[in-house]
């Protein structure tokens, strides 16, 4: 290693370009002193979604890790383009349609620094409440940041859970945490995906994961991504469902207005389907 450079990266980790002896750069991310599998299970998480496209660079290929820290080929990044959004659409359809086995996973992975449960579930409205919801509705609640009205609203669209997820689907491969951040704009023109929280899930999830935090050309990004993997009807009403999830995980996580983001969200799904 030659030289290393600070580079921008997420609220977790430090992220770092290292120049190599041959020439090349890798990305270096680190966490001094990480849970144990934290960096082993964001690889193993990278190469699961990768192997979905062989003929797409689909996330940066991972040279290696350790406790601490992840090397990742590096990838030089350039501005959104509707075309590069294209073909993010059509990225993340041919990952969702390689499917799962199971909703869920073999192992627990993280959100961030929260740990995300997980375990092999049969369909996804058990899934979705038990691993994704009930547990960041009740850190939110003992952490002060989500009140009791807000808890008992969003409880209360989990008890209709099976009348709001509309039609079942069977498991897809999913990103599982796809907001803008987690997107790589290289200058290839194949946009990588990055910092995933994998899982057999349902694969409206990401897209309302890139509609809440408002990815650049979302609606080319969708319309590609319909056009090679058709979304059942109402999926566009369905997708503040999904978005419950990260509001609670970032409720637990930094307080903030996102509690009562999602209690409100919670109420307007009860309203709109009384």
């Amino acid at each position: 290693m030659l030289s290393t450079t600070p580079v921008a990266g997420g609220s977790v980790c430090t992220a770092t370009r290292a120049r190599l002896g041959d020439g090349r750069s890798v990305f270096v991310k680190a966490l001094p002193g990480a849970p144990d599998n934290f960096f082993a299970i964001e690889a193993r998480h990278l190469a699961w979604l990768a192997s979905a496209c062989e003929s797409t660079a689909a996330t940066p290929t991972v040279f290696g890790y350790d406790r601490e820290c992840l090397v990742l080929e590096w990838v030089e990044t350039g501005r959104p383009t509707s075309d590069a959004a294209e073909q993010l659409g059509r990225t993340l359809a041919m990952i969702h349609r390689s499917g799962a086995a199971w909703f869920g996973a073999e192992t627990e992975g993280f959100i961030g620094r929260l740990p995300l449960p997980n375990a092999p579930t049969e369909s996804w409205p058990a899934f979705y409440a038990k691993f994704r919801v009930e547990p960041y509705v009740r850190i939110a609640f003992n952490r002060g940041r989500l009140d009791a009205g807000d808890a008992n609203a969003i409880c209360s669209v989990l008890d209709r859970l099976d009348k709001l997820a509309g039609p079942p689907e069977p498991p897809a491969r999913i990103h599982g945490d796809l907001w803008s951040g987690n997107i790589v704009w290289s200058i290839d023109g194949y946009p990588r995906l990055v910092d995933p929280a994998a899982h057999g899930g349902h694969r409206e999830t990401d897209l309302a994961m890139l509609a809440l935090f408002g990815a650049p050309f979302l609606d080319r990004i969708f319309a590609a991504y319909n056009e090679a993997y058709p979304l059942s009807d109402g999926w566009r009403e369905r997708l503040p469902l999904h978005q419950l999830h990260p509001l609670l995980t970032h409720a637990a996580a930094y307080g903030g207005g996102y509690g009562p983001r999602a209690g409100r969200l919670a109420r307007e799904l009860l309203e709109r389907n009384r």
